[in-house]
């Protein structure tokens, strides 16, 4: 049978991942065999576990605990703190999704050369850093035929909260990692280029072709790049890209959010990784 654990000090070390500490604070790059994320939901919890990510602890409203119990039922050795809605509410500052937090050990990174050594077609983020658009962009990459997300070094941890939790859990279900380092672009196209990826921006252009163009559509591998809130893919991004691909627009608008424009570009060319 399950112990649950009320709160009572909320000093308490354990607790610190729910209420004390960042999430740079949790990556702990000094010490990764101490680094941590949070998932929030059932969904995205189960998602987490069937992963193979080890759970610390976890917190939740009493009542949720006894709304599922199958996901307790795997957390029998693992500290459950408990509080009422009200309560939980006022330490973290919003409301919980379903009432359940938990705090997991963050997995070993993938290097991007292991990724890029199976993949046809690959996502690669610059510089979002919006966890809503994170989240967004890894569940449409997961269903939609991509193989893989790769972000630069300045885009938003896909294991946010908030980016895990849009996601759906895609964050666990679709490989990732961080491509490239500095100078950036430079070292993210040589390691592309290196393993045979064509490279396409999503930019309007006076050279932007259409994205059902029948030669973007005939690479065997393809890098899809997607840039920033505002400001859309860097200059020099575009300019070392092999192709510069644009959605036809209606109505007079001349672009969509990034998350909408990633989704349409996966359903176009990542149909070839079905």
């Amino acid at each position: 049978m399950t112990d649950f654990i009320e709160i009572t000090d909320l000093s308490a070390p354990e607790l610190a991942p729910y209420f004390q500490l960042t999430t740079r604070q949790m990556r702990s790059r000094q010490r990764p065999e101490n680094a941590l994320f949070v998932a929030e939901s059932p969904h995205v919890i189960e998602a987490a576990l069937e992963a193979g990510c080890a759970p610390v602890s976890m917190l939740l409203e009493k009542k949720q605990a006894l709304s599922h119990p199958a996901l307790m039922a795997r957390f029998s050795e693992t500290p459950i703190y408990t509080a009422p809605r009200e309560v939980l509410k006022s330490l973290t500052g919003y409301e919980l999704t379903r009432g359940i937090l938990c705090a997991f050990r963050r997995p070993a990174p993938v290097p991007a050369e292991r990724i890029l050594s199976t993949a046809r077609r690959v996502a690669v983020l610059e510089g979002i850093v919006d966890p809503t658009n994170v989240g967004a962009l890894f569940r449409s990459a997961a269903a939609l035929g991509m193989d893989a997300v790769l972000l630069s070094p300045t885009c938003c941890d896909p294991l946010h909260r908030r980016s895990a939790r849009v996601s759906m859990g895609a964050v666990f279900r679709i490989s990732w990692a961080v491509l490239g380092g500095e100078p950036w672009p430079n070292s993210a196209m040589e390691e592309l280029k290196g393993h045979g990826f064509a490279a396409a921006a999503m930019a309007l252009s006076q050279s932007s072709v259409n994205i059902d163009d029948p030669a973007l559509l005939a690479e065997q591998k393809l890098a899809l790049f997607l840039g920033t809130e505002g400001n859309g893919l860097a200059a020099e991004t575009i300019a070392q890209c092999d192709y510069t691909v644009c959605i036809p627009m209606a109505h007079g608008m001349d672009s969509l959010n990034v998350a909408a424009a990633g989704a349409v570009a996966f359903w176009q060319l990542g149909r070839g990784g079905f």
